[in-house]
């Protein structure tokens, strides 16, 4: 099974858990931060898209592989000749060392 996306219902930074929604499904699916796949703290939104994959977990499914959408997505960032210049002059009283 590939990748899935959905939508984070809730999550609880305190407590380190939530549960996130599959796109076109009912099921809640649990998401533990361990499973969130990102640098630095690791936390989500309510209503944030992510992309995931499923596991059957004790208790079960969970989402594992978290990833949210808009880290997916890095082709979007603005390329260099779309980006406005600006030109930093340096004031009399900064001092080069």
């Amino acid at each position: 099974m590939g990748m899935l996306s959905g939508k984070v219902k809730w999550f609880n930074n305190a407590k380190g858990y939530g549960f996130i929604i599959e796109d076109g499904k009912s099921e809640d699916l649990f998401a533990h931060y361990s499973a969130i796949a990102m640098d630095g703290y690791k936390t989500l939104k309510a209503g944030q898209p992510v992309s995931f994959e499923v596991i059957q977990g004790p208790k079960g499914l969970h989402a594992t592989n978290i990833m949210a959408a808009a880290e997916l997505n890095t082709t979007q960032e603005p390329s260099a000749k779309n980006r406005t210049s600006v030109n930093v002059k340096k004031s009399a009283t900064q001092v080069e060392s």
